[in-house]
């Protein structure tokens, strides 16, 4: 039975959720290793009040994901595959020993820092579900103007997407579709557009940074946001880090991958459960497992245990 690590992306976090980890050599690794590359406490970035900045809140989701994947690697639980939700990539190719953390960590800051220059305000995200991708795109193409512009982005599941761009464009769409019959429709914990045109510049700025890292090809296959394809060569990878912020994350086209390949069992690391549960509605014959839900000791008991009767 394959076994699937999946890393969420921005607008997944928590307060304390670094504080929150459970206390072990391992983890105290991680949080010396992060706070070394950063040369502050990265403990200091989880307030509630912190994660008011991109910045923290996509350091601090890769160091909880990549503290508790090895946690999890510790206790016998081994990926088949990786796949990162947006930022989740940088945690994704860590654990497939792609670049090492402290680079990770690095260069995550960047992404953080070139994200909040380029739309200190008055830009983010929003979630839609239970209406028709042809419908969205049709109110969109209404509702977006040069200076309100709106984008589809993420295609998390079939009754699942977000959109990117000007808040007041999105909550003139979050309006408009309501009045059509969408079952959800908010803004994200998102303060910056990520994944539509208006990224293209970060993009460029992040590929000439990431030259300067060191690359490895993959020990197991890295699924893109930007194909939702597995990826196995350095090089590929290198480009998927820097050019998905300014791309559409295919999600639902990655899990779907991952389970055509033999995937039954999805890990969601923490801080939370958002990909659990989409998985859970794709696949009802695999299992999805939040580790934030049910914490490392028993996800890895569950698992062995479930490799061990396939066996």
């Amino acid at each position: 039975m394959k076994v699937a690590f999946l890393f969420p992306g921005q607008g997944s976090q928590q307060a304390n959720m670094l504080h929150d980890l459970p206390r072990s050599s391992i983890v105290d690794e991680a949080l010396r290793e992060a706070s070394e590359a950063l040369e502050e406490d990265v403990l200091h970035l989880d307030t509630k009040e912190s994660l008011r900045s991109t910045v923290a809140v996509q350091i601090s989701l890769l160091v909880a994901s990549v503290a508790s994947a090895r946690l999890l690697e510790e206790q016998g639980v081994k990926p088949d595959a990786v796949a990162g939700h947006s930022v989740g990539a940088y945690g994704a190719a860590v654990v497939a020993n792609v670049l090492s953390f402290q680079d990770a960590v690095k260069i995550v800051k960047l992404r953080g820092e070139l994200m909040e220059r380029a739309y200190p305000s008055g830009y983010g995200m929003g979630v839609v579900s239970g209406i028709m991708s042809n419908q969205l795109e049709r109110i969109i193409g209404q509702l977006s103007i040069n200076n309100e512009p709106i984008y589809l982005t993420n295609i998390n599941s079939p009754n699942q997407v977000t959109i990117s761009g000007s808040v007041k464009g999105i909550n003139k769409l979050l309006l408009a579709v309501k009045k059509e019959g969408a079952r959800k429709a908010e803004l994200l914990q998102v303060n910056v557009p990520s994944h539509c045109e208006l990224m293209k510049p970060i993009a460029n700025e992040l590929a000439c940074a990431l030259e300067q890292i060191t690359f490895r090809n993959p020990r197991i296959p890295f699924a893109s946001n930007r194909t939702a394809r597995l990826l196995r060569n350095a090089q590929l990878i290198k480009e998927e880090l820097a050019f998905n912020v300014s791309k559409p994350v295919r999600w639902h086209e990655i899990t779907q991958i991952l389970y055509e390949r033999g995937t039954r069992l999805f890990v969601e690391l923490p801080p939370n459960h958002v990909l659990t549960d989409l998985a859970s509605a794709a696949f009802p014959d695999a299992r999805a497992i939040s580790v934030m839900k049910m914490g490392i000791r028993s996800t890895s008991l569950l698992i062995n245990r479930e490799q061990s009767v396939e066996n």
